[in-house]
């Protein structure tokens, strides 16, 4: 049998991951210039929302394909779907093109990132596995710090598609590189796929990451739609755990989450990934609304999140075989409680590097905590489950993502709403409320052009809702710190399948 490269293939997995990553970061920076040229603003959200709930809703499925028909056939076609949802991107004429589009792009980044990350578990064993993870996780603070300033060289250069079209060469060079690089073993017997349990758990999925990004956005909290939403993913959620209990090769063996280690570090996932997107979110905003630095500066206040990230991940790999999951996991979501009490302590008198060094120390516990989750999963389970195992930690951290953002922009919002409910402001500058009027804030021109009482005013809320936000960064961590303490104490030993019962060649 052919000998896999395992260099070749490592950078290979980087970049895809680099790809997939960067969808979130660079066009954000083009939108206001798509939007410019298809219209549409009222779809302005889905354009990101769409992405993340194809991504999310297909993850577990993915995992499972992995297990069942090997890392190689799944990755490859989960590739070459999104390299094809980018191309088609690249070539949208309306909005709602534009976002069927991104529907398929996403379907095709949640086969990118687990299956990356459990063929990294397949190739590495022991405290190599650690340091290589890092190394893949570090992929998303590259993609934070150059998503961005690509985004805006791109639309100024060669206009918004190329944002898009540019994932088809080097998808298409990862695509090859991992089809003559990599050569995996895989048993081939039938083995019956469970169609009811995916169906079950993409309408479930779908209805409640749709509601946790509409609610209080494009619909009330307490409107009949968003309320139905959550009926129907509860509904959909109790059949996938039945058929789950029933099915010859369940898309979801419950007695994988009922593993201690697993629970634990999937309900850690769940807690970092509201505590990354939360923080990643707002803080910006606060550096942009309050204290009225430039784009480029509020955007600094969380680069140096990607620069804590990578090191503490690297590092993450040798603490583990030294100290035990538990210790790192438990010292990881300190760093990140820590973080969130830096933030508690922002005003509108910080600079913005006070706000810089805030992100640098949750940086760094969200490096140790989250490469510490992928280890002690990966090391726990054989290799028939390490697809699907990686994937449901995914897929926490999306989740926690999505809640973690639904739900500070809920304080935020409503904080907003009590401070200037009963101001003049919405007649005085024609939005539908005044809330609406923080906006301005973030425009330059509108900003400057504000009464210093207005100014005022209006900064103090937005600082005032933004602080409220800040407090349940804190209570995550504190969340987190509990279940880290349920993860296995003890320097992990060799799972077998490292090796004597490897699927994968090496060389």
């Amino acid at each position: 049998m052919k000998q896999t490269n395992r260099f070749w293939v490592t950078v290979c997995l980087m970049a895809a991951m680099f790809l997939a990553a960067m969808e979130a970061t660079i066009v954000s920076t083009a939108m206001p210039t798509i939007v410019g040229k298809l219209g549409g603003f009222t779809h302005f959200s889905w354009v990101f929302s769409v992405f993340l709930l194809t991504q999310a809703a297909s993850v577990p499925i993915y995992g499972k394909l992995a297990d069942l028909y090997g890392r190689k056939p799944v990755f490859v076609a989960g590739t070459g779907l999104f390299v094809a949802g980018s191309a088609l991107c690249g070539m949208a004429q309306s909005m709602p093109q534009l976002i069927a589009f991104r529907a398929v792009q996403g379907l095709g980044a949640g086969a990118v990132q687990p299956i990356a990350t459990t063929l990294i578990g397949d190739l590495y064993p022991g405290p190599e596995r650690g340091k290589v993870q890092g190394l893949l996780s570090s992929m998303w603070a590259l993609a934070a710090i150059v998503g961005p300033a690509l985004g805006g060289i791109l639309v100024q250069t060669v206009g918004w598609p190329w944002i898009f079209e540019l994932n088809v060469p080097l998808g298409v060079l990862t695509i090859t590189g991992i089809l003559f690089f990599l050569h995996e073993r895989v048993e081939r017997r039938k083995r019956p796929v469970d169609y009811a349990g995916a169906i079950t758990l993409v309408v479930a999925v779908t209805a409640l990451l749709t509601a946790l990004l509409q609610g209080g956005v494009a619909q009330p909290w307490s409107s009949p739609q968003i309320l139905g939403l959550l009926a129907v993913s509860v509904l959909f959620f109790a059949l996938f755990l039945r058929i789950q209990a029933r099915a010859e090769e369940p898309m979801l063996p419950l007695a994988l989450l009922r593993k201690r280690v697993i629970g634990a570090a999937n309900a850690c996932a769940l807690l970092t990934g509201g505590i990354t997107l939360g923080a990643s979110s707002f803080l910006p905003t606060y550096a942009q609304g309050v204290l009225g630095t430039s784009a480029i500066a509020a955007g600094g206040t969380i680069v140096t999140m990607s620069i804590g990230w990578p090191i503490a991940a690297t590092l993450s790999g040798r603490l583990i075989w030294r100290y035990g999951y538990r210790a790192v996991e438990v010292a990881g979501l300190l760093f990140c409680t820590l973080g969130g009490f830096l933030y508690l302590a922002v005003s509108p008198a910080s600079t913005p590097w006070y706000l810089a060094l805030c992100s640098l120390v949750l940086g760094i516990g969200l490096g140790l905590a989250s490469t510490t989750q992928i280890i002690a999963i990966q090391t726990s389970v054989p290799w028939e489950q390490r697809g699907i195992a990686t994937g449901s930690n995914m897929f926490a951290r999306i989740l926690g993502s999505t809640l973690g953002v639904a739900v500070m922009g809920t304080v935020v919002n409503g904080s907003l709403a009590r401070s200037l409910g009963g101001t003049p402001l919405a007649g005085l500058y024609g939005v539908s409320d005044s809330v609406s009027a923080t906006n301005f804030l973030l425009d330059p021109a509108r900003r400057a052009a504000l009464p210093p009482d207005h100014l005022a005013l209006l900064t103090g809320a937005l600082a005032g809702s933004i602080h409220s936000a800040f407090w349940l960064l804190v209570a995550a961590g504190v969340l987190g710190i509990v279940a880290s303490l349920y993860m296995p104490a003890g320097v992990p030993g060799p799972h077998p399948d490292d090796r004597t019962h490897s699927r994968i060649s090496e060389r």
